[in-house]
């Protein structure tokens, strides 16, 4: 590979990278208002299918992608309401309750699409003059995922919410002394968490694609998890996590029409896995060193 090759090779894998970490900065952006309020937020996958869908579908029949995006993220609200309601107020087990709408979220999209479009699980194909903008190949939903990073460090580091917030994760007893509304906290940290997972959705179906798929997101949500883990619930380090992981799904790109010694390529199988396997080696070296909010996955009952 001569030198202007690899030039463009590091360029198409920085572009790449950008496209590839959108969706998991938004999720992980997400889960950091929901975990960092105190609850365990496995959902980020069904919330991402629920924007993805809801976007590919008002974008098509309005033509309007902005529109769309709006919706999507209005439908991961919804959504995420459901959840927040089922674990705060109902007390159900946080982890069972967010497998339980990533399955709901596997199946329903295609109930309603065939239902809708008579297809088995996809949305009709959108005209790409109707698709999320992009300028100098970087879309517009890359550019609000970036500028999400600073504001909410700066929500979360620097304003009363964020205090009270890491406050009702920390110690919501203590919090409750104080005169935290405590269970207000998780709701809207809660529901923030389906508006930006739900974005993220959003931005694959009508941004990267041009409609949505059954399971589109395969496993971004998770992914996105991983990263918010691996940056120990803080904002800046959550983009440096979701570029990493960008990366390695950018990387499948190029390795796939890599021609080994004895010319032939590399597995597809193995090139697909490549992401998740890293995702795992990553977690299992770092898992132990993050320190996840102390009343992180714990109802809170205020004492009358």
């Amino acid at each position: 590979m001569g030198e202007a090759g690899f030039i463009s090779l590091i360029v198409f894998l920085l572009f790449a990278t950008i496209r590839s970490a959108t969706p998991l900065i938004f999720a992980a952006l997400g889960g950091m208002f929901s975990e960092r309020s105190g609850v365990i937020n496995i959902a980020l996958e069904g919330l991402m299918l629920a924007g993805a869908f809801t976007a590919a579908v008002v974008t098509y029949e309005t033509s309007n992608p902005y529109f769309g995006f709006l919706c999507g993220m209005i439908a991961g609200a919804a959504l995420a309401a459901i959840y927040a309601i089922s674990v705060i107020q109902f007390e159900a087990d946080q982890v069972v309750v967010g497998f339980g709408i990533n399955i709901l979220m596997l199946g329903l999209p295609a109930l309603l699409s065939s239902a809708l479009y008579d297809s088995a699980g996809s949305t009709q194909q959108i005209d790409k003059d109707y698709l999320l903008p992009s300028f100098a190949d970087i879309n517009i939903a890359s550019i609000l995922a970036f500028l999400l990073v600073p504001l909410g460090w700066y929500v979360m580091y620097k304003t009363p919410f964020g205090l009270r917030l890491r406050a009702v994760g920390e110690n919501p007893e203590a919090a409750d002394a104080a005169g935290v509304k405590v269970q207000q906290l998780r709701y809207t940290g809660v529901i923030l968490s389906g508006i930006l997972a739900a974005a993220g959705g959003a931005y694959l179906s009508i941004g990267q694609s041009s409609l949505f798929t059954r399971g589109m997101t395969a496993g971004r949500g998770f992914i996105a998890l991983a990263a918010l883990i691996l940056a120990k619930w803080q904002p800046v380090p959550v983009l440096l996590a979701c570029l990493f992981f960008g990366f390695t799904e950018a990387l499948t790109i190029p390795l796939a029409s890599y021609k080994l010694a004895s010319g032939e390529t590399i597995p597809t199988q193995f090139v697909q896995i490549l992401p998740y396997v890293l995702t795992i080696i990553v977690l299992a070296g770092f898992i132990g060193l993050s320190r996840a909010p102390k009343a992180l996955g714990i109802p809170y009952r205020k004492e009358k």
